[in-house]
């Protein structure tokens, strides 16, 4: 039986990926709540940009939702889209 004695209990160790998929989605909307926030601050806020950033941040909102109930491979290929996405606009 897992987690008696005789046999460690191995069975929370995935959540740890689980988790590391949702830092980098969090991650993600961190920027681009600042980003909004900065242009919001700006002499001369560009609404366009403003739009496009929150609905940017909607989606990965929605992303971070699904994370809750997504298997493995789909928790997997979200954490790789939005670490490829934060590389991206942190440089």
């Amino acid at each position: 039986m897992p987690g008696t004695p005789d046999e460690p209990d191995f069975s929370g160790l995935e959540e740890g990926e689980a988790q590391q998929a949702v830092d980098i989605v969090q991650a993600v909307v961190a920027w681009y709540t600042e980003k909004i926030a900065a242009e919001r601050r700006a002499p001369l806020p560009d609404g366009e940009r403003i739009a496009q950033l929150t609905a940017d941040r909607t989606a990965a909102y929605q992303d971070l939702q699904r994370l809750e109930d997504a298997d493995p491979e789909e928790e997997d290929r979200l954490a790789e889209l939005y670490a490829a996405r934060l590389r991206q606009l942190e440089s």
